[in-house]
């Protein structure tokens, strides 16, 4: 019995380390809220937490907030590396492997991997713990939005069918808005982002992301590489990107509640005739019920409390889209292509050699050549997709020749054959060459 009662104490200690490492300031701060200003005693903390009784009183009780810091073990071999391990870590997303190698390499160290790997372990608990508190996080009015994804498949006619739906929160409304795209690569990504601005009437200071490949991408040395185009729509809005810390996504709780508030709320139980139709129930939806829900955290309608919010809004009315500032240039290939977003689309061949300019506009994409607009295709939805229009290719003009020459007189069709055909074939090439310098017949 006395071995026993030992053994219990000894967990019941270790229980309490554990609870004391994953304490962060977040954590701390939103506790000492519920019990001073919601009145929440510390049994009914300790259950909501999951954390001893003794470390919610210790948390009450100091004044500031401490960091849990493990002792160092002196009889190991890491005890001298015990500085560079805390500093190093984080940059490395808390990988005990590369920590080990560096050790080697540039440490002397000649202990095992397991010895490091057991260290790291408390560490990246520190980092991935307490994220209950990070997603009740408050923030003020108009200071930061969060944006995420989310995907389901839904009934469209008699298929099921991939949504990618994108949704932004308001921080501190909890005002959303949501819009079902065909994927999720960056045009669609930046096309929501200025949906939302004209849907809010406004924008936050700052968004807090992810990190997906639209974002930003991990460079070489460990430290994030912004995609170029994204970190251009974020300098020409003025908004500050964040980013969640490596292993919290939660960070972003705010939108990820709204994500899945989204897929059980308004998908269960519909169907919908197209695509059109969806996006139609889906902003009836988000109107008549998303924004005047009594929501769980603020107790309060998002409509009703953005209306507090909407005053620390940036103004975004007025500035053009930044599509329309940022066309593509591109030279026309041999076989009369030009490539966008994998997908390749076909221009007059006379333009073959010359430069022309790309604008995606409203799922359609625009080609000009020296101020006119020589060609149109509809994006497509997939990757390495291949549209040409028959008339952009020479054989159009051959075609059009013959039906010229099919449709005369016998006397008339020998006379073109003898040679009146080729002028009026000249006549079509200048009217096609006045075409790609950018004259409208």
């Amino acid at each position: 019995m006395i071995d026993q009662k030992h053994r219990d104490t000894a967990i019941m200690s270790q229980v309490r380390f554990e609870d004391l490492r994953m304490v962060t300031r977040e954590l701390r701060e939103e506790i000492r809220r519920l019990h001073h200003a919601d009145g929440m005693t510390v049994s009914a903390l300790s259950r909501r937490f999951e954390l001893d009784r003794k470390t919610i009183r210790r948390c009450l009780r100091d004044e500031a907030w401490r960091p849990y810091h493990r002792p160092a073990r002196r009889d190991t071999l890491l005890a001298m590396h015990e500085g560079y391990l805390r500093g190093r870590a984080p940059q490395v997303n808390y990988s005990a492997q590369i920590l080990f190698q560096e050790l080697q390499a540039e440490h002397g160290y000649r202990g095992s991997y397991d010895t490091v790997k057991r260290f790291v372990a408390p560490l990246r608990a520190e980092a991935t713990r307490g994220d209950l508190c990070v997603t009740r996080f408050e923030t003020p009015p108009g200071w930061q939005t969060q944006i995420d994804w989310g995907q389901s498949k839904v009934w469209i006619g008699r298929r099921r069918v991939i949504q990618h739906l994108f949704v932004m929160t308001l921080g501190f409304s909890r005002r959303m808005f949501c819009k079902a795209l065909p994927n999720e690569r960056i045009g669609n990504f930046l096309d929501a982002h200025e949906q939302a601005f004209e849907h809010f009437g406004g924008r936050t200071h700052e968004h807090l992301y992810d990190r997906p490949r639209t974002v930003c991408h991990p460079g070489s040395d460990g430290r994030v590489v912004w995609n170029t185009t994204f970190k251009a729509f974020a300098d020409y809005w003025g908004f500050e990107p964040r980013l969640c810390r490596p292993y919290r996504a939660q960070t972003k709780g705010k939108v990820e509640s709204g994500v899945k508030y989204l897929k059980h709320n308004f998908l269960p139980g519909r169907r919908f005739i197209d695509q059109a139709d969806f996006d139609a129930q889906l902003a009836e939806w988000n109107e008549r019920i998303a924004d005047r829900r009594l929501h769980g955290t603020t107790h309060e309608r998002p409509i009703e409390r953005f209306e507090r919010e909407r005053p620390r809004l940036v103004p975004t009315q007025g500035q053009p889209s930044f599509r329309l500032q940022a066309r593509v240039s591109r030279v026309v290939a041999d076989d009369y292509l030009v490539a966008y977003d994998t997908n390749r689309y076909s221009v007059p061949f006379q333009l073959i050699g010359q430069r022309v300019e790309l604008l995606p506009r409203d799922q359609r994409l625009e080609i000009h050549h020296r101020g006119g607009l020589v060609a149109t295709h509809r994006l497509c939805n997939g990757r390495h997709q291949l549209t040409i229009l028959p008339e952009h290719g020479p054989g159009a003009i051959a075609r059009n020749a013959r039906r010229h020459v099919a449709g005369r007189r016998p006397g008339e069709r020998e006379m073109a054959q003898r040679g009146e055909v080729e002028i009026r074939d000249l006549a079509i090439y200048e009217q096609l060459a006045g075409l790609a310098q950018g004259v409208t017949p």
